[in-house]
């Protein structure tokens, strides 16, 4: 299988799910907006895992993105009066997330790690990539997952931040093209870009593991 197609060929659209959680996300942050404090805590908790998820990916240390999620959290409090619902809220928020880390990364120069920590067979997509990358499916697990490890944060680190974050995005929150444009700032030309050539580095990066 092409590597390009188990990692990044794959172009995500915003599902009648993700638009029913954005209505639905809109009517709790009005209730917020108009006074209901308690009624913010049902965000956090609908989107606390998945935000650590994305910034933990981008930073690689626990401590900092449990941090900076939270730190995310309370400006999206601070400035939820100013959420006006043009775009999903947790659109909105992964901004405000994906920015803090940014700045956290620019400022301390640190290393990114695409976490592979809890593969098992149900963790899509982190399965799918095992099943297409991996040479021998009889070796054994742990070690082959330990050095896939290895070899995507090697190969990780030869992208920018900016293109390690969307592919961040891109695979382990699941985001749409325009998604992800929205949370970058970007357009959706320039996330398709930065997809393609994480491609193509991956692919020629991983070029041992692919399963002939």
């Amino acid at each position: 299988m092409n590597i390009a197609k188990a990692i990044l060929g794959k172009t995500l659209v915003a599902s009648p799910e993700r638009q029913h959680e954005a209505d639905s996300d809109w009517v709790v942050v009005q209730r917020v907006q108009s006074g209901d404090v308690a009624a913010f805590d049902g965000l956090i908790l609908k989107y606390r895992e998945r935000l650590y998820a994305v910034i933990y990916n981008m930073i690689g240390n626990r401590d900092d993105a449990a941090d900076l999620t939270q730190d995310a959290f309370i400006k999206a409090f601070q400035s939820i009066k100013r959420f006006s619902g043009e775009s999903a809220f947790f659109t909105w928020l992964y901004r405000i997330g994906v920015n803090a880390a940014l700045g956290h990364l620019r400022k301390h120069r640190l290393r990114q790690f695409f976490s592979l920590d809890k593969v098992d067979e149900d963790n899509q997509p982190a399965a799918e990539v095992i099943a297409a990358l991996t040479v021998d499916l009889t070796a054994d697990r742990d070690t082959y997952v330990k050095e896939l490890q290895e070899k995507l944060n090697e190969a990780l680190q030869k992208l920018s931040i900016k293109h390690r974050t969307v592919v961040t995005l891109f695979e382990i929150d699941g985001m749409s093209h325009q998604q992800i444009a929205e949370v970058m700032n970007c357009s959706v030309g320039t996330v398709r870009s930065r997809l393609h050539y994480a491609k193509q580095l991956l692919q020629a990066e991983l070029q041992p593991y692919i399963r002939r």
